[in-house]
């Protein structure tokens, strides 16, 4: 899931200072576990807008909302309150914003939240960083861990010198990636697998921006 976190209020208040009346968009799923854009998240930022002296003209907390088009569906009862609004309000991460910013090239809008990684939610509202969306895993060859993100320096072949029984040079509060690593490898019998010495990343593989069209790959696929 995509985590993010709140942007400071009195940052936003500047951003948006020249608007009087905004629409608010929140997302179900990551922003509303993360407790940045669910429907107690919109009721607090539809107060505190009010309490500036703002107008809010609705609100609504989309099923996913970096789903360009099913948001553009879900959206279609409120077309008066978005056509009646001068700016946009979104309440959720980044790539929610910018699907926003496609439904609605003519209104400005902005982000409410900061986005900070794409993680595992651990606990509730609890997240460790998991994944850095490299586009080549090799998770198959590291027991399904990922020491790209998992180790401060992704380094492909470790431990490096600083490890300390078993804790990372960075912090004592990180474990070893490549601790960890061996440790998962040996209790599913797969120390043998870590003499090959891996390659260099290659980072061509995570080019921007990215784009899939898995409905073209399987046009391919047929012929």
């Amino acid at each position: 899931m995509i985590i993010t976190t709140k942007r400071d209020f009195q940052e936003l208040m500047e951003n948006i200072k020249n608007y009087k009346s905004f629409f608010l968009i929140g997302c179900s799923e990551c922003a509303a576990l993360c407790g940045t854009g669910g429907e107690p998240e919109l009721k607090e930022m539809k107060e505190a807008l009010e309490a500036e002296g703002k107008k809010v003209t609705g609100a609504f907390v989309a099923k996913t909302g970096c789903q360009v088009l099913g948001t553009k569906v879900e959206l279609k009862p409120f077309k008066d309150a978005l056509a009646g609004t001068e700016c946009i309000l979104i309440m959720s991460c980044g790539a929610g914003t910018q699907a926003a910013v496609e439904l609605y090239e003519d209104k400005p809008v902005y982000p409410t939240n900061d986005t900070l990684f794409l993680g595992n939610m651990t606990r509730f509202q609890m997240f460790d960083e998991r994944c850095s969306l490299c586009g080549k895993c090799i998770l198959d060859k590291t027991g399904g861990i990922c020491p790209i993100t998992a180790c401060p320096k992704g380094l492909l072949n470790g431990p490096c010198g600083g490890t300390n029984e078993g804790k990372c040079e960075v912090s004592p509060d990180i474990e070893c990636a490549w601790v960890r690593i061996y440790n998962r490898m040996k209790r599913i019998n797969k120390l043998e697998d870590m003499r090959e010495i891996a390659k260099p990343k290659d980072w061509s593989a995570h080019k921007k921006p990215m784009k899939l069209n898995i409905r073209e790959k399987k046009e391919e696929a047929k012929k």
